[in-house]
């Protein structure tokens, strides 16, 4: 089976590297001519263009910055694709724009899959980051083994589009969770707690997190950088209020958490790092937020194991 991977950016070349590490045959592409001779040196081959790609593989991944990079490829794909042909949108997208698109790839004869993933780029490095599917059960059943060389936890979730709604919906929490954090972590240090004890306690309390496990040591390192940029969270959590505008449901959080975003933009640049948004406060209370002992960059001490289908049992 030829698979093919587009799109080698700081979650897709973490996802390529998972499947070239684990010996599968891969041809890949990107814009960024040097993201491809990187991966070639590492047993690719050269995908030479989406068109080009579809052609040649049975399965196709793309993991692509924005809805309209993903509906570019597509266009580009269509042609090409028919009978046997499976599309993997891996990319954190807009539900309704995957679903228009699937549509598309159904209507050549093809089949898509809805796949984003979670869990941070230092777990995509090491295969062990959560994959969401939406697709029927036999398309899953087809692209299931090359997702477990990328993923440790597989849930299939049901039909198109309801990944890429729940993914919006994760996404949107952790950063509202970095947001919480960047203001308790300020009141700390305004009211002269230790910040390395303070991080122990929050690990260990009912207010810890994924995102405090990880970004919180970034931010204290005074590293800042966790390879997701503003712009992208822009993106996601303007997906996640569309999905809460398109059913009439009256957030209060969310338009504010754009706002707090759009400042961050403004301050740092549209594509500075997220855990930036600390710098706010700093600026704001003359205060460093910072302490030893913490890494400048976040590694995956979980060794790698296949992936697995996650069967949870409150689905009937």
């Amino acid at each position: 089976m030829e698979i093919g991977f587009i799109g080698l950016g700081n979650v897709g070349g973490k996802l390529a590297g998972s499947l070239l590490r684990n010996g599968i045959a891969l041809r890949v592409h990107d814009l960024d001519a040097g993201l491809v001779a990187a991966k070639i040196a590492a047993g690719a081959k050269s995908g030479q263009s989406p068109a080009q790609m579809m052609q040649d593989c049975d399965i196709v991944i793309t993991c692509l910055p924005s809805p309209v990079a993903s509906a570019a490829v597509v266009a580009q794909m269509l042609p090409h694709v028919g009978e046997g042909k499976i599309w993997v949108e891996m990319s954190t997208t807009d539900p309704e724009e995957i679903k228009r698109l699937a549509q598309e790839v159904a209507e050549a004869g093809g089949k898509a899959v809805d796949c984003p993933v979670s869990g941070g780029c230092h777990r995509a490095d090491t295969g062990n980051i959560s994959i969401y599917a939406g697709c029927d059960r036999a398309t899953f059943e087809r692209v299931l083994p090359v997702l477990t060389h990328m993923g440790r936890r597989i849930l299939h979730v049901g039909g198109i589009g309801v990944a890429s709604t729940l993914k919006v919906m994760t996404n949107y929490l952790a950063t509202a969770n970095l947001l919480t954090l960047c203001e308790a972590l300020t009141v700390m240090k305004a009211q002269g707690m230790d910040l390395a004890m303070t991080y122990e306690a929050i690990a260990m309390s009912s207010g810890t997190s994924f995102v405090h496990e990880t970004e919180s040591q970034l931010i204290l390192s005074g590293s800042r950088d966790v390879n997701f940029t503003m712009d992208l969270i822009q993106k996601d959590i303007g997906l996640f209020q569309k999905l809460a505008d398109d059913a009439g449901v009256p957030l209060e959080i969310s338009p504010l958490m754009i706002e707090m975003m759009t400042d961050g933009q403004r301050r740092f640049g549209i594509r500075a790092q997220s855990d930036r948004m600390i710098e706010r406060l700093e600026e704001a209370t003359g205060l460093r937020i910072l302490a030893d002992g913490f890494p400048q960059e976040l590694v995956d001490d979980e060794p790698e194991e296949r992936g697995y289908e996650v069967r949870p049992a409150r689905i009937g």
